[in-house]
């Protein structure tokens, strides 16, 4: 019994890129092309309730209406229709800003057609692709954002101070505690989050933006 294609569209501002990625999948007979768009604003006026795509390879860079707006309307508007991220970029912070807008996969633009039907056949069937790469970096995010959450709010007091030019006697004394209080929220600090070093500290709080550096620290 044969089963029906996977209808999807293609969102992305190259156009070159988008046509040869679509002249590719048209090879597979599990794929049919639906429409492409360059950026989110024209995906949203080519989008019909009635034939809408099961799968949208999305970029993330594009003019008007970039892939994490995109995503985040389609996740709200059409949340049958699944996003696969198709980017150029694996930093962390792009990689977890798609998943969180509502994308369900991530994958590298330079990826083997047949690498890229495996990770659209596995999203329309499961419902979401998640490869070594955005595994990777959902166990990270979520491993730092646990750990945010295991601080209390004095150990976040004493971080903020620690981000200043306060000495750790001058923090004491701004805390109200003794000097032996603030050395066990600093060793605390350092066995939660594996630190080693008030630097460690403040690194760790501008790379996870825990506070608000121009307004807290000017």
């Amino acid at each position: 019994m044969e089963t029906s294609p996977i209808n999807i569209a293609i969102v992305d501002d190259h156009t070159l890129f988008r046509e040869g990625m679509a002249a590719l999948l048209c090879e597979f007979s599990e794929i049919n092309i639906l429409f492409q768009a360059g950026h989110g604003i024209q995906m949203q006026q080519m989008l019909q309730k009635e034939n809408a795509p099961d799968v949208i390879l999305m970029d993330i860079n594009m003019p008007l209406m970039d892939g994490y707006d995109a995503t985040a309307w389609l996740y709200k508007n059409y949340p049958e229709v699944k996003v696969l991220a198709l980017s150029m970029f694996e930093d962390d912070v792009s990689v977890i800003k798609m998943i969180k807008a509502g994308a369900c996969g991530y994958v590298l633009k330079e990826s083997r057609p047949r690498e890229l039907l495996n990770a659209i056949t596995h999203l329309h069937e499961r419902g979401s692709y998640m490869n070594e790469l955005v595994s990777r970096k959902l166990l990270k995010n979520v491993k730092e954002e646990s750990s945010k959450l295991l601080l209390t709010k004095r150990e976040l007091q004493f971080m903020k101070l620690c981000c200043s030019e306060l000495t750790y006697k001058e923090i004491a004394d701004k805390m109200f505690v003794n000097h032996r209080t603030v050395d066990n929220y600093r060793e605390s600090l350092f066995l939660k989050l594996n630190l080693k070093s008030r630097v460690g500290i403040v690194l760790y709080a501008i790379k996870n933006q825990i506070f608000n550096f121009k307004e807290n620290f000017q």
